[in-house]
């Protein structure tokens, strides 16, 4: 995300805690003297292992932990390089060496792309040692960073939002077209269903008309017959004498 390239600067280097280990056994500085002299030879690989030796024989070690720690940072194992610096600022009462292994554990964070804890850890390191420029520059370089990151996490969240509101705005305008595609789907089938009924009622009232026609056909022969009749009846009536 951000990158290697932090301008971190002077990193507390392992041999300036290891001069003190006159309390140690002769193994245990043994193997912290082996590690310092693969790591001087920049065999970080070889000097961890010693210095893990160390630790096996003595878990309380703080000197040969942070030693760990700096073996890790240097082969790019930066998370967990910075386990072992916060658990070597854990292990001392001397606030040097907890002001270095909280810087060293700062840059460890920093280069992890865990910028926060990395400010806190500058921070932690700068109140037990005030006056450590490279820790005050470190801190304002993080702070720097996080701002930028804030700030593009802000616009990208507002990239976001407007695209939401985008999409939510298309799929409103497309069903608005779907119901006004129905709508007049509807009103074509509700006029196709008008004429066709009114085809219908206009074929009705023809077929009616023929029946009324024809039913005044026959009652005008009806009738035709009964005045014929009526007329015969008083041809006969007439006819007829009285008694």
């Amino acid at each position: 995300m951000l990158g290697k390239k932090y301008f971190i600067l002077t990193f507390f280097i392992a041999l300036l805690i290891t001069n003190t280990v006159q309390c140690y056994s002769q193994i245990e500085k043994k193997y912290i003297r082996q590690g310092n002299k693969a790591y001087d030879k920049n065999k970080y690989s070889e000097s961890e292992i010693s210095y893990r030796k160390a630790i096996d024989k003595n878990s309380e070690l703080p000197d040969a932990v942070f030693n760990a720690g700096d073996a890790l940072y240097r082969q790019n194992k930066y998370e967990d390089a910075g386990k072992e610096f916060l658990e070597t600022s854990r292990m001392t009462d001397e606030n040097k060496k907890r002001a270095a292994s909280l810087y060293n554990m700062g840059n460890s964070m920093l280069m992890s792309d865990k910028i926060k804890e990395s400010i806190d850890a500058y921070k932690g390191s700068l109140r037990l040692d005030p006056n450590n420029m490279e820790a005050k520059y470190n801190l304002a370089y993080a702070q720097d960073l996080l701002r930028q990151q804030q700030q593009q996490q802000q616009q990208q969240q507002q990239q976001q939002q407007q695209q939401q509101q985008q999409d939510q705005q298309q799929k409103q305008d497309q069903k608005s077209d779907q119901d006004n595609n129905e709508e007049q789907a509807n009103q074509q089938k509700s006029q196709q269903q008008e004429e066709q009924n009114s085809d219908q009622k206009q074929t009705i009232s023809k077929e009616d008309a023929e029946r009324v026609l024809n039913a005044l056909a026959n009652d005008e022969k009806d009738i035709q017959e009964k005045v014929k009749l009526a007329k015969a009846l008083k041809t006969k009536t007439k006819t007829v004498k009285n008694w």
